[in-house]
């Protein structure tokens, strides 16, 4: 009797999390339910700007992640799905996310399209920077403060700095000056 109770446990499904190839969130996503498996690959819509138009894309919310929901019998067919790296661990086990935690972020996707994934501790005083959208696009320059979504960061130009503000999602960190091709 013990035996069947512990199978059971087993059996019940999760919210596990995959660690996906890089761009395969979309694919791996319709890859596992086309195979009768629960996903959840929560998107946002961007707008992407080219030299010669603008274009809405649906882009997704945890870049390189995809949640899906299985029993102990579904791990491996969802580990070998093409474009599966594996699965998220925590304490030797995969990570089980909560129903909870799940649906509520159901709902703020479905309720907030502009949510974006910002990490504040990847970026500090200090740090070189490019500006990767907007008017000053490419641009590098060093970061004087973080103040919440925005940062104060001062720009190399011409023999000058420009000091500006500068929403963080429109940053990636740049490769340090080279200060021996500075020199005279």
């Amino acid at each position: 009797m013990e035996m069947g109770l512990n199978y059971k446990r087993k059996l019940e499904k999760n919210w596990l999390v995959i660690y996906v190839r890089p761009r395969w969130e979309k694919k791996v996503d319709r890859l596992l339910q086309e195979q009768g498996v629960e996903t959840f690959c929560p998107l946002r819509t961007t707008e992407n700007q080219w030299a010669d138009r603008k274009k809405k894309v649906s882009v997704p919310l945890f870049t390189g992640y995809v949640f899906v929901k299985i029993d102990d019998r579904d791990l491996t067919k969802v580990r070998y799905t093409l474009g599966v790296i594996n699965y998220i661990y925590f304490m030797g086990k995969p990570a089980v996310i909560r129903e909870s935690e799940i649906e509520q972020l159901k709902e703020l996707v479905k309720t907030y399209n502009n949510l974006e994934i910002i990490n504040l501790n990847d970026l500090s005083p200090g740090d070189r920077v490019r500006i990767r959208s907007g008017l000053f696009y490419n641009h590098e320059g060093k970061i004087i403060k973080v103040q919440g979504k925005t940062v104060l960061m001062s720009l190399d130009h011409i023999e000058c700095a420009l000091v500006t503000c500068i929403e963080i999602n429109h940053l990636v960190k740049a490769s340090p000056l080279n200060t021996a091709l500075c020199t005279r």
